[in-house]
């Protein structure tokens, strides 16, 4: 697919799912979902709790040639152990007590369509030996029963679990993951996006101002900076329900740093710090005032040398400056500079 309808459908995706963001992990991980929609492959989702993994199977689901046909999405994390292989693979009547009639499954509903299964490193060992053999022969047999099925489905399965610790303390079979793997999207947490909080949470602000009828919430400076510098656990999820929060009990206001901080777990404000992406470090603000310091002494003679009618002290004075070794400048020559904090 061109480069320019691969930058085209993300936009899409990204408008269609409220997909918000401009971080370039977040786009890399949009063109693979993208990429890969077309093809029958299954698909593994990697991210942290709260950074939207379930938007991703709606994007392969969209764009592939299963868009006419159901899309189911199943938190394995959410069913009960005795029930999850009756939900995924239907039951016969009388299979257990309560099972009054016959039932389908996930995967003869979405037969011909996707199934999303989210938090799918929450499946028991029995029902992951169940889904090893769907993904390798499209076959199930429904519980309390012995007929073999077939289905069609393409599978997009979604984890926060470290996968390689799962299958190394006998969690999570080694096979049932390369099956699963064939294609794998990383998500990246919203602590990487530093650059992309600031319009998440102007989007959350707006979104709930214009749902519940209130005054919009507007940051200032230093609460921008405190969002960002936030390391935000929980993900975009934490965000929403913060800025939720504040637009309830501070609607109409504009938000600043102190406001920001009280809204925000004390295990976690001070303690958990974030990288900021493109934060100046120590030492390119002691090379920017050096080179302030440069260009500053360079007019200077550059303006004396005019005054006093010598031009050739000013070019020499240049010349100087040029120099790599003339770059040295201590820190007295700096102390001299009224520099604003």
């Amino acid at each position: 697919m061109p480069k320019e309808n691969i930058e085209q459908s993300i936009r899409q995706a990204k408008q269609r799912f409220g997909i918000v963001g401009n971080d370039q992990a977040l786009h890399l991980a949009l063109e693979r979902a993208i990429k890969v929609a077309p093809h029958e492959l299954s698909v593994l989702i990697i991210g942290e709790s709260g950074t939207g993994k379930e938007f991703f199977p709606k994007v392969i689901h969209e764009n592939s040639r299963r868009r006419h046909s159901r899309y189911f999405a199943v938190n394995c994390g959410a069913i009960p152990e005795g029930t999850i292989d009756s939900e995924l693979f239907g039951h016969e009547k009388g299979a257990f007590t309560g099972a009054i009639s016959d039932r389908k499954g996930y995967f003869e509903e979405a037969d011909g369509g996707t199934l999303f299964l989210d938090e799918v490193a929450e499946l028991p060992m029995s029902t992951q030996a169940r889904l090893l053999r769907v993904l390798e022969s499209g076959e199930f047999i429904r519980v309390g029963s012995s007929d073999v099925r077939k289905t069609n489905v393409r599978i997009v399965a979604a984890t926060n679990v470290n996968m390689t610790k799962a299958i190394e303390e006998g969690r999570f079979r080694e096979d049932l993951f390369y099956r699963l793997s064939t294609v794998t999207i990383v998500i990246p947490p919203l602590r990487e996006r530093a650059d992309d909080i600031v319009m998440i949470a102007r989007k959350f602000a707006a979104d709930f101002a214009e749902k519940n009828q209130t005054d919009e919430i507007s940051f200032d400076t230093d609460a921008r900076w405190a969002l960002m510098k936030y390391r935000w656990p929980g993900n975009v999820r934490q965000l929403k329900n913060v800025i939720d929060q504040i637009s309830i009990f501070e609607s109409g206001k504009t938000i600043t740093k102190e406001i920001i901080s009280a809204y925000l777990p004390a295990d976690t404000r001070s303690t958990l710090p974030a990288t900021v992406k493109n934060s100046p470090s120590y030492e390119s603000e002691r090379e920017f005032l050096f080179k302030m310091v440069l260009s500053l002494r360079q007019e200077v003679e550059e303006l004396r040398a005019k005054l006093s009618g010598d031009d050739t002290a000013a070019v020499n004075e240049h010349k100087a400056l040029s120099d790599p070794s003339a770059r040295q400048v201590n820190e007295e020559e700096i102390g001299d500079l009224d520099v604003v904090d």
